[in-house]
Parts: structure tokens; sequence; C-alpha cells
């Protein structure tokens, strides 16, 4: 059975303002994670996921690229126990 894990992430970098938020709802979809995603109001991008662990790492791997027209400097990562609280990925 495959490991499951949460994540908080804290991206840095001219994130906000270039579909972060969007698109990184659309990959967490892909990969089957749950959680949100927000700005928040220092000009970084905060997100909470759970999921498998193989996908987490994937998204984490995307969040460091970000958008086409995103700046990615630092990603805050933060791995947590897994407790199933979410059930869907949403933009707060």
């Amino acid at each position: 059975m495959p490991e499951k894990a949460r994540i908080h992430l804290i991206i840095h970098g001219q994130v906000q303002g270039v579909f972060f938020r969007t698109r990184g709802k659309e990959k967490a979809l892909e990969l089957g994670l749950l959680g949100w995603i927000k700005n928040n109001p220092d000009g970084t991008v905060e997100l909470v996921a759970e999921g498998e662990k193989q996908a987490l790492k994937e998204f984490i791997a995307w969040c460091g690229q970000g958008t086409s027209s995103a700046r990615v400097e630092k990603v805050e990562t933060q791995w947590q126990d897994f407790k199933g609280e979410f059930a869907c990925f949403r933009i707060k």
C-alpha cells in the first residue's frame, strides 16, 4: 500500500498574479492530492496537501518551477503526518 503523507509549503518569489494557485490546484487534482492553496499578504503562496508520498514529491517539484510566468525563489517544505481531513483541493 502506498505511503500517505502531508506537506505544508510556503512558496517565495513572483508567485502571485501569475495563475500559480489555479495551476497548482489543477496539478494537485491531476496527482490525486487533497488540501488547499492560498495567497498570503506577504506575497508568498501557502498550501497544505495530502496524498501519496510520491505524488507529493512530484507536487513539490512542480511548485519549485510554478507557472511559465512565475519566478520561484524558494520553497519552504515541511513534511507532516497524514490526517485525512480534506475532501477536495480548493483555493482559499
